[in-house]
Parts: structure tokens; C-alpha cells; sequence
């Protein structure tokens, strides 16, 4: 006989009789049965404060709360009951006017956190709010801190009066631009509400017959399915149907996921990916899904899916790609063919540019020669995998997730569940981050299987630990790199061979491989380059895209053997990074020009900066904690690789105008993206930002944009909008330069919708315009990019002597990023990017999945890891081909901050560590060498 907790609580201000488990926890409560999902369900175990509600005056993470401990008559403050979009909290305006929300999900925990400071302490310094948030626990991912204690400071001011709350509908006055300025994202305001729907809040509101599915993923890295017994689990309460391979099967599906395929160079076809194992089939990583149980509940489902009896026959796993390439080690693949006699090696990616620099280099009167290793980086999003599937109205599939590709995923899961593509319909959910890994299909075909066997509405969301140990990583590089200098500090050539581990699954994986060449000493002028990059099957996490993919590996090892080398030649590591820039021009490791070439006055513009941080180093160094200074150079792409194209369309409204496309939104603001550009491209009008409606990333609404990665969608899909504005502009022109009004073009009878298209293009070394081209298979030369952001990152590191702890103190980045759409959307992704490449440098990891499961062990940076003296400089080079200037800009402030962190600590203890991540038990062994 269950036994019911029955209370009255105030919840806002308002009595309520809440009858629960006893044992069930507050979030859950205040979530299901109350209704306010304004409160988030993040990591499920205290470690992240997106659940941070009020209970009788105190900040309490409600997800780990029990409904017993509740005393009766407790006021329970949740964020619907300090303000709304209409009437906001201070606090909730500040986020917002500061650029503090980003992908929103923690928004609403940290704004209640704030709140319990606020009333406790009404004039908390900066460091108060930064020991409040790391003594309550409360995470974000996207924003790198500093703009959430801003927000904070100024709701403190406006709260004692000492400021006024700005209109945010004013804040545009009459005339003046969108772009360029800091008007904030449209979002924003239901974001720091808590009424901006994710995918777990929009679950509650499903059909009533919508059933919960848990995948059964037995827990090994390698084993052959021998066999796989339903009978117990398909007799628990509740079950609806598991789903097998069968099912897939039946529907005339192939059971498998569209990977990389078409690649001359790779041995695979890139189908090898299955979406269910089936009995006599192998698992090959921890996590592979080999049955689906669907039921009524989650609980149902969960006890269900914990019944079902797999039999494995153990086989041994390669964890590591030194381990996959042993000459006796298992093959992953038995029927895929090896390359160059190397064991479970599918793919390679030459870099031919120049002359062989081997002679050159041999004769050096520098080199270095050494090897790098890259670490598996998790990617942490606060939202776990969650999504849920469907039959809409004309019969299509339907699949709303955390797709960040939406049409990309319609063609790699149709083939495999048996569907046209045209019967499949992808919907992208308001998301709470992605930082990538969302370019690979997670739960999509599953959720797709589930639909299909049941007929029925079906959701799936994992918990933290299983979103950690099932999503994929970033791939690690080991890098063995040779490099020489003469006697002047002048770079005669450079080695690169790099061996990539990327799991069981080849998709996204040349691409990928390829920015081992792309990036090698990009930023220098270097002639001459040899390298490789072979692409491995192993047992370990696939690896899919995440930010800046594959960039924090290659600077990674070649901008710590830039410092290295500059060490051998004598010479500061600035003066020698300047000695040796690219120039006008000079052609980067791909063989084609870049489209500027802003690093000689970036370094001008950074370096009273530099002299500045060795100065205050040298001054505060002690025996007991060693300071040091870091620099490192970063370039990254603005498009897909090759010839890049998207599309969006413009529709005239009497009310204003409709824009469709699919600019994924991850949470780095593709609607004030949108905004922004079309803003700016139908100015001739007058239009006005409110007056600008979406309707993006759904295939069945809007065209296909590409991808929201690569620091793509401002160039690309910006590109594409400006076209589609070009288009509606012309027809509303009159001849005498005035423009129709809407009713005017309807009585007229000119169409008042416009599709808009863009293809990369850039200027040849010829000084012609083209578009982007593939990649050489034999040499690595083409037109991969045609727009490029710049970065140079400079660390300021303290290091405990005695324990190896380091703590990054102040961190600066000078970029150029073109012409900027948004200040806070451009800050925000670079203090963001700064914040992942300080955990990639010193903290994060995912290695034994039995440790690295949870967001503390996986060393997710809080804000006392992250320095709140965070510098940007901006520098806006304008750039031919994208769009008002601008290039992209996610992806750039990721691309070597974690080298610049690892030369500051060298540059402190004088002790080198080369493989990721720079722990202090890899800090105390380096210096006792």
C-alpha cells in the first residue's frame, strides 16, 4: 500500500494542498503535478542548480530534495512567482540587458540563486556572488560567468534604486540598426521567466496515450549479442511494446545510420552504424542500444527495461587508439579493410604543401620533435538528450528533438527505419545546449523505431548519466609533430603526423581529420608542409562534432611546439609567433590565400596586454605559488567544408515579414541572428525588429539552411536572408525609389514570397571569385573556407608549487570576427568558448565511464574555475563574402585557449605537460623531471 505525504504549501503566494510520495523529489513535484516548468531538471544529483527554488527564504536544489522534508506551510518561491514577460524582476531584466542567457536552461536556477543572495545580502560585492554560486552549485555552460555576476551587480543597483529598468521595447530608438548594437535576443524574456519551453517541459503537455522510452543498453565496451530475452519485461505493468532490429526490419528499414559515405579515401562505405544491435550482431561501445522498452510511464518503462536479459559474450576493447593500432589488436570491423597495413585504420588524409621540408628541417638549427595527445572532452550540456515523436496531421513521422541539422538527420535516419524522407518530418525543440554533439543523430532513430512499432506518441530523455555516457565526446588526437627553425627564428618547415579516435562510427569523421592539415601552423607563414591524418575505429564514446572541431586538438599540439620552439631559439613566445605570421599574400596550409589577414595588428593591438601580464607575473610570483603567462594563435572556418550552400526564404505580411529557415538554435542566438540581418537588409522599409517573425527548423515549413555548426549560420544563412530581402526589396521598389506597402503588392498581384540562396564563395589566389571546393584526397590542397575568424588568447596562470593546483587568474582574447551582428551575442560566445577551453586545459575528461559519468567527475568548470577578469578585444576586419562583413563566431574563442592555459604553466613552473588535461598530478610529475 503506497502511504501519500499530504501538505498545504504557498507556492508564489498562493495556498496549495499537494498530496505526493514522500520520498519524491521537490523538482518533480513542482514540475508534474504543479505545473511550473519554469523550474529545470538538470543533472538530477545537486551538481548543476537549474532546479534552484525558494523554500521559507532559503536556496534549496529541489531536484534532491525529498517532497518529507518539506514542513508544512512552507512558502515555496519558484521563478513564475518573482516575475513575468509582461512585468519582469530586476533580476530577470538584467539577464536579459546584459547578455547573460545564452541557451536559457540554467537561467531560471541562477536567477532564483540570485534572488536568495539579493534578499540576504542587497550590496554583495562581485566575489560574494561568486562564492554564493559555487556554494549553491549552480552551473552553466554556455556563458562563462562573468555576464550572470554582471547581471547580478546591476539588479542590485536597480533594486537599492540607484537605477532605473530600461523599457527593452525602447531600447531600439527610431532609425537605428539591429545590427551592430547589443539589442538583446528575442528570446530572452520568456527565457529568464522560465516560459521558454525545452523538450521536457513541452513532454508534460503531450497526448495523454504518449508512452516513455528507455533504451536497454547493456554495459560493455565490446561483446557479441548472443542472445536477447523480452519475456520477463514484456509481462511488467505498463509495457506497451519493446522494440527490436526486428521492427526495423520489418518496415524494410536497414537498421542503419547514413555515416561517412562517398569518400574515395575511406574503406568504408560509412554505413557500419547500427541503430538497434541485433542478437548475433556485436556491441561496440558502452551504451549501444539492443531493445527499446515503451510504456506508460517512465518508471514502468525504466523497471521494464532493467528485465531484460541480454547474453554477451565478451570481447576484448580498444580504449585507446595506441591500443587499436597494435599489429595483434581486434579489428572493430572484421569486414572493413585496413589502410597502410594499419590495424582498424579507415581513412587518410594526406597534407602535401610545397617542397618536403625533411631536408630543411633535418639541417635546422632549431626542432623540435614531439608528440601531443588531445583529450575525449565531454561536452556537459545542463539539458540531457530528450525528444519525442510523432504522426502529424498529413501522416509524416515527425521528430521534435535537439537536432541541430534537422534536414542532415532526415536523410542519415530514413534509409535505416525504412521511410522516404518526405515521410519524415524533423522539428528542432528549444534546446538547452548542444555545443555540437547534436550534429550526430542520438535518439532520433530511436524514437523514430518506438513510433513506428507502437503507432502511439513516444518520449525518451535520459538522465545525466546516461547522457554522459551514450552522447558522443570530442575525438582525440595523438599528434606527432616536427618542427624547424633557423638560426634568424625563421619557421623552414613542418611534420605532422596525427591519428585520430573516433569510436565505432565513421560519420563526421573526414571532415574532421582533415583540420589536422588545415590548422597545422596556420597562422604562420610556412612554405612547406608534410603531414597525415589517419582516422581509427575503436571501442571507446564515437566522437562527433563539438565546438571548433578538431582545432583544440591540432593548436593543441602545434601551438605548444610553437612555444617550445621559440624557447630553442631564444626568443619571447610573442616575438617569435610575430617573426613568423602569415601575411598578405602568403597561403595557409590548404594552399589558398585567406580572405584577410588581420594577426599583424591583433599582435600590435594585444601586446601592451602581454607586456602588462608578464610584468604583474613576475610581481606576484612567491616560492609557494608561481605565476606564468601563456599566449597561443587561433584560426578557425566560417563554413562546411567545400562547396557550402543554404537557403531561407522571405514571405511579406501585412503585418511585417515571415523569415523560414533552419538556423538551429543551440542557445547561441540564431533568432537575434535572424533579427539582426534582416533588420539590416530591409532598412530601405523601416521595419522594426518586433515586426520580423520566425519560422525555423522544421522541414516542413521552412528550406534547408545546412547545418547550425561550423560557425557557418551568420555567413551562410545570414548570406542566404540578405538574398531573400535583395529579392523582396526589388519587387517592392517603384520606379520613382519609394517602396509598395503590402496591400499595394497584393492589389497589384506581385508575388510577396522570396527565396533566398547562397553558396560559399571566395576570391582564388588569382584574385577571381569562385566558390569553395573539397579537399585534394592526395595532397590536402583546395578552397575548403571561404571566411576565417582569428584569435590570439593570452592566459595569466597561478600554480601551487606544493600541489600542482592551477587557477587561471585573467584571461584576454583579441579577436576579429568581421563585422559583428550582436555585442552581447559575440561576447557571450567568446567568454563562453574562453570558459570550455579552461576546462578542456585543466579539469575536463572522459575516460572510464564507471568515473566519468557525472558532471563533477567529468570536471565541468564552475564559476570559481573560471577567472571573472575576462578581457575581449575586438577588432572587425570586414569581410567581402559574408554578410554587412561578418564572419562567424561560436567556434573561434575554443579553437586554442587551453594551449595558451598550458604555456602559461609552463611558463610558471617551467615544467611542460603534453597530453590533456594539465592535472596537477601530471604538473608535480613534470617538474620533478
Amino acid at each position: 500500500m503506497q502511504k501519500y505525504h499530504v501538505k498545504t504549501v504557498r507556492v508564489n503566494g498562493i495556498p496549495n494542498r499537494v498530496i505526493a510520495d514522500p520520498e519524491e523529489k521537490l523538482a518533480k513535484i513542482i514540475r508534474n503535478q504543479l505545473g511550473l516548468t519554469g523550474t529545470k531538471i538538470g543533472c538530477g544529483c545537486g551538481q548543476c542548480g537549474a532546479c534552484n527554488v525558494i523554500v521559507d527564504g532559503k536556496v534549496v536544489r529541489s531536484c534532491i530534495v525529498p517532497w518529507k522534508s518539506i514542513p508544512e506551510d512552507a512558502e515555496i518561491l519558484t521563478i513564475e512567482g518573482i516575475g513575468t514577460p509582461t512585468k519582469l524582476h530586476a533580476l530577470q531584466w538584467a539577464f536579459i540587458v546584459c547578455g547573460a542567457i545564452q541557451c536559457g536552461f540554467c537561467t531560471p536556477g541562477f536567477i532564483m540563486a540570485a534572488k536568495g543572495l539579493l534578499d540576504e545580502n542587497p550590496s554583495p560585492t562581485r566575489e560574494d556572488v561568486r562564492d554564493w554560486f559555487q556554494k549553491h552549485w549552480t552551473a552553466c555552460r554556455c556563458t562563462g560567468y562573468k555576464q550572470i555576476v554582471d547581471s547580478v551587480m546591476e539588479a542590485a543597483a536597480v533594486l537599492r534604486g540607484e537605477k532605473e529598468m530600461e523599457d527593452l521595447a525602447k531600447m531600439l530608438k527610431p532609425g537605428q540598426s539591429v545590427w551592430g548594437s547589443t539589442y538583446p535576443r528575442p528570446s530572452g524574456v520568456y527565457k529568464a521567466t522560465g516560459t521558454w519551453d525545452f523538450g521536457d517541459d513541452t513532454a508534460l503537455k503531450l497526448p495523454e496515450e504518449t508512452l516513455f522510452a528507455v533504451p536497454v543498453c547493456p554495459e560493455t565496451h565490446h561483446a557479441k549479442v548472443k542472445k536477447i530475452d523480452l519475456t520477463a519485461a514484456e509481462k511488467m505493468p505498463g509495457v506497451a511494446k519493446i522494440v527490436t532490429a526486428k521492427d526495423l526490419l520489418a518496415n524494410k528499414g536497414t537498421n542503419r545510420i547514413r555515416g561517412q559515405v562517398g569518400s574515395p579515401t575511406a574503406t568504408t562505405d560509412g554505413w557500419e552504424r547500427r541503430i538497434i544491435v541485433e542478437e548475433g550482431d556485436k556491441i561496440r561501445q558502452w551504451g549501444e542500444c539492443v531493445a527499446i522498452v515503451c510504456a506508460a510511464t517512465e518508471k514502468q518503462a525504466r523497471e521494464a527495461a532493467a528485465a531484460v536479459k541480454v547474453d554477451l559474450e565478451e570481447l576484448p576493447a580498444l580504449l585507446h587508439v595506441k591500443d587499436a593500432m597494435k599489429p595483434d589488436a581486434p579489428k572493430v570491423y572484421d569486414e572493413i579493410e585496413e589502410i597502410d597495413g594499419i590495424r582498424n585504420c579507415f581513412n587518410k588524409r594526406p597534407l602535401i604543401k610545397g617542397d618536403d621540408p625533411k631536408a630543411d628541417i633535418d639541417k635546422a638549427a632549431h626542432v623540435v620533435e614531439d608528440e601531443f595527445y588531445s583529450s575525449r572532452q565531454p561536452h556537459l550540456t545542463i539539458e540531457t538528450d530528450c525528444g519525442f515523436g510523432y504522426y502529424d496531421e498529413e501522416g509524416r513521422l515527425t521528430l521534435q528533438t535537439k537536432s541541430i541539422c534537422v534536414y542532415r538527420h532526415q536523410l542519415m535516419i530514413s534509409r535505416g527505419i525504412g521511410l522516404a524522407p518526405s515521410k519524415l518530418r524533423v522539428i528542432q525543440n528549444n534546446m538547452g545546449a548542444s555545443f555540437g554533439y547534436k550534429v550526430a543523430p542520438t535518439n532520433e532513430p530511436l524514437l523514430a523505431a518506438c513510433v513506428l512499432a507502437t503507432g502511439r506518441p513516444v518520449y525518451m530523455r535520459l538522465d545525466m548519466k546516461e547522457h554522459i555516457v551514450r552522447t558522443p565526446k570530442r575525438s582525440p588526437f595523438l599528434m606527432k609533430i616536427r618542427i624547424g627553425a633557423d638560426e634568424n627564428g625563421k619557421i623552414v618547415g613542418g611534420e605532422h603526423t596525427w591519428y585520430v579516435d573516433h569510436g565505432p562510427y565513421s560519420e563526421s569523421s573526414q571532415d574532421l581529420t582533415n583540420k589536422g592539415g588545415q590548422f597545422f601552423l596556420a597562422p604562420y607563414h610556412v612554405d612547406n608542409l608534410r603531414g597525415c591524418g589517419y582516422t581509427f575505429f575503436t571501442n571507446h564514446r564515437w566522437c562527433g562534432a563539438f565546438r571548433a572541431y578538431g582545432a583544440p586538438q591540432t593548436y593543441w599540439g602545434g601551438e605548444t611546439a610553437i612555444d617550445m620552439l621559440a624557447e630553442k631559439c631564444g626568443m619571447d613566445p610573442l616575438d617569435f609567433r610575430e617573426k613568423n605570421l602569415i601575411r598578405p599574400g602568403d597561403t595557409l596550409p590548404s594552399g589558398q590565400k585567406s580572405e584577410v589577414y588581420p594577426l599583424q595588428a591583433m599582435v600590435t593591438r594585444i601586446r601592451p596586454y602581454y607586456n602588462i601580464a608578464k610584468k604583474r607575473a613576475a610581481a606576484l610570483s612567491t616560492d609557494e605559488v608561481k605565476r606564468g603567462v601563456g599566449i597561443a594563435f587561433g584560426i578557425y572556418n566560417s563554413n562546411d567544408d567545400g562547396p557550402d550552400e543554404a537557403n531561407s526564404n522571405i514571405e511579406l505580411t501585412r503585418d511585417g515579414v515571415i523569415l523560414y529557415n533552419t538556423w538551429e538554435d543551440h542557445g547561441q542566438g540564431a533568432d537575434i541572428g535572424c533579427v539582426g540581418t534582416a533588420h539590416e537588409a530591409l532598412k530601405p522599409i523601416g521595419i522594426k525588429p518586433e515586426q520580423i517573425k520566425l519560422v525555423l527548423s522544421d522541414t516542413a515549413k521552412a528550406p534547408n539552411s545546412g547545418a547550425a555548426a561550423a560557425s557557418r549560420s551568420q555567413v551562410m544563412v545570414g548570406m542566404a536572408i540578405v538574398e531573400s530581402c535583395r529579392k523582396l526589396l526589388d519587387a517592392m521598389r517603384r520606379d520613382d525609389g519609394t517602396y509598395r506597402t503590402y496591400d499595394e503588392m497584393i492589389a497589384e498581384g506581385i508575388p510577396t514570397f522570396y527565396e533566398g540562396y547562397w553558396k560559399a564563395t571566395l576570391r582564388n589566389n588569382e584574385g577571381e571569385v569562385q566558390h569553395c571546393t573539397d579537399m585534394d584526397g592526395a595532397t590536402g590542397q583546395g578552397y575548403p573556407f571561404a571566411n576565417h575568424m582569428f584569435g590570439i588568447f593570452l592566459a595569466e596562470v597561478a600554480v601551487e608549487v606544493k600541489t600542482g593546483k592551477t587557477t587561471v587568474e585573467k584571461f584576454t582574447l583579441c579577436g576579429d570576427v568581421g563585422k559583428i551582428n550582436n555585442f552581447l551575442v559575440v561576447d557571450g560566445q567568446q567568454m563562453g568558448g574562453i570558459a570550455q577551453g579552461i576546462g578542456l586545459a585543466i579539469k575536463e575528461d572522459f575516460v572510464d565511464v564507471k568515473t566519468h559519468n557525472n558532471l563533477l567527475t567529468c570536471g565541468l568548470p564552475y564559476i570559481k574555475d573560471i577567472p571573472d577578469d575576462i578581457q575581449l578585444i575586438h577588432m572587425e576586419t570586414p569581410r567581402e563574402f559574408g554578410p554587412f562583413g561578418a564572419a562567424g563566431t561560436g567556434e573561434m574563442p575554443l579553437s586554442a585557449p587551453h594551449a595558451a592555459v598550458g604555456n602559461a604553466i609552463c611558463n610558471a613552473v617551467g615544467a611542460r605537460v603534453k597530453d590533456l588535461p594539465i592535472t596537477a598530478e601530471k604538473i608535480l610529475a613534470a617538474m620533478k623531471k
